[in-house]
């Protein structure tokens, strides 16, 4: 496994890509713009399915699945929603391949199986949900219905990039129905309360809760939550979304229920999800030029036990001692591997395990066993320590409680200096270039002003963030009045 990296510094994408690849994690497949998920970037993501999926059952959601086809009827029954996803859909026409009688052993498809009504391949499953729903409720004692699906999705897009942005990826998509406007808009709230819990308390990523402009709203809803984080190259990452849709989908799909006072009324709705981008961002928010670095909560397994040795006899010895010291720490929870490969020496082994982000690392060698000790090492950090194996149980809880601090803490300092407060448009221009980051200025509120922006710096509004208080301003681009600041960046 090859570990030299190009540097951050010198070409970040180019260092994403490559460590996405050397550190096991993914790599492109025969199908043009999707992955292949390797065992060890799986092995990251049932970690975080894991944890989303109990902090969802928490809150009261149950899992689902629903087709992967939708009627493109249906598909077209939300107007909106059909338009914002229309460009990246895939769609079927035909379900039957026969024998080209012109080249020998090759198919082709057959003309006599074409689909009474094409099917698009799911973007996203508001059309089909809503349409199943119809048949669920009748009555407000149906309601809430709060119900989440693991799935995959397809959107046809040009750019692909590992985790960042495929043709097909990994998502979970919450879909709840309710008989209030207030509850729906509860729901939509708590959802996105809960993504930014999970991603500061497990990712170890800091992240503005906000809500979107009209224009970089999800196709279809009234308003969108949103996470955003900022990578280590200074460009912002969507890394969660949560969507209230008003009684948009209910209306298209003639969802209605009976109310408390005896009266049709249509559903209110919710949806919400989080994909494999979130990979992508725990790549760039922690990682360095020598590999990954995994925030312990998340990483397939915490501690590696690395043997030094030079004989079976030494080998032998040295397991004796790992084998407790993994019992030990099993019982505690900690994920454990025992490296005892005869394949590569420790030096290689180390690189290794750097590459991809084990938190701690353990050697135990002939040496140790006579101190009764082990040298343990943190990957964050690359300190060294000689710990008495009797107290080894403690210092790695410790340790790993430190890592996940110190991940936090490091990446909040760094977005914290990369918020600027900027009041005209070349300092605008000049702090995205220069600096990166999150740009806290004031706009219009007019689409207009935003496009243009976008046009001119290629730079974004984030969102409007919950906690931004009301401050008299103007448009850092038209000079137009504004009540509050709004977070602009380059985003991935």
């Amino acid at each position: 496994m090859s570990k030299n990296l190009t540097s951050r510094a010198e070409d970040y994408s180019k260092w994403y890509n490559e460590l996405v690849v050397k550190a096991d994690l993914a790599e492109n497949s025969a199908v043009r713009g999707c992955m292949v998920i390797k065992p060890y970037g799986y092995a990251i993501w049932e970690k975080m399915q894991a944890e989303l999926d109990r902090m969802f059952k928490e809150t009261g959601h149950q899992n689902a699945y629903f087709p992967l086809f939708v009627p493109k009827s249906l598909f077209e029954a939300e107007e909106k929603n059909a338009e914002g996803f229309a460009k990246e859909c895939a769609v079927v026409t035909h379900y039957r391949l026969e024998s080209d009688p012109e080249n020998e052993g090759k198919l082709r498809v057959d003309p006599n199986a074409k689909l009474e009504e094409e099917l698009v391949v799911r973007p996203t499953s508001e059309a089909i949900i809503w349409n199943t729903y119809k048949g669920w409720i009748q009555s407000y004692r149906d309601l809430p219905i709060l119900v989440n699906q693991w799935a995959n999705v397809v959107r046809w897009e040009m750019r692909t990039r590992l985790f960042l942005r495929t043709a097909e990826f990994l998502w979970q998509e919450g879909h709840t129905a309710h008989a209030t406007k207030e509850e729906a808009i509860e729901e939509t709230q708590q959802m996105n309360k809960i993504y930014a819990q999970f991603t500061e308390n497990f990712m170890a990523i800091p992240v503005v809760q906000g809500v979107k402009t009209e224009s970089e709203r999800f196709a279809g809803a009234v308003d969108t939550y949103c996470i955003e984080a900022l990578m280590q190259d200074g460009k912002a990452l969507q890394a969660g979304t949560s969507h209230f849709l008003g009684q948009n989908f209910a209306e298209a799909f003639d969802v209605k229920f009976t109310n408390k006072a005896g009266k049709l009324d249509y559903v209110w709705a919710t949806s919400w999800g989080v994909s494999t981008r979130l990979m992508g961002a725990l790549i760039m928010t922690h990682s360095d030029d020598k590999g990954l670095v995994l925030p312990p909560k998340l990483a397939p397994y915490q501690v590696v036990i690395v043997p030094i040795y030079k004989n079976d006899e030494q080998f032998d010895a040295v397991r004796k001692v790992a084998d407790q010291i993994i019992n030990d720490l099993k019982a505690l929870n900690i994920g454990v591997k025992f490296d005892g490969r005869d394949t590569l020496r420790p030096g290689a082994k180390f690189a290794q395990h750097e590459l991809q982000g084990v938190p701690l690392r353990i050697a135990i060698g002939p040496k140790d066993l006579e101190n009764g000790t082990v040298e343990l090492a943190r990957r964050d950090t690359f300190t060294k320590e000689i710990v008495e194996l009797d107290s080894i149980n403690n210092t790695v809880v410790e340790l790993l409680g430190e890592i996940q601090d110190s991940l936090f803490n490091k990446a909040l300092d760094f977005r914290d200096s990369h918020i600027t407060e900027v009041n005209d448009f070349e300092e605008f221009k000049k702090v995205l270039e220069t600096k990166t980051g999150f740009i806290s200025a004031h706009w219009d509120g007019t689409s207009e002003t935003e496009q243009k922006i976008k046009e001119l710096t290629k730079a974004t509004i984030r969102c409007i963030p919950l906690d931004g208080k009301e401050e008299e301003g103007v448009c850092v681009y038209t000079g137009k009045p504004s009540k509050r600041r709004v977070l602009f960046a380059k985003a991935y």
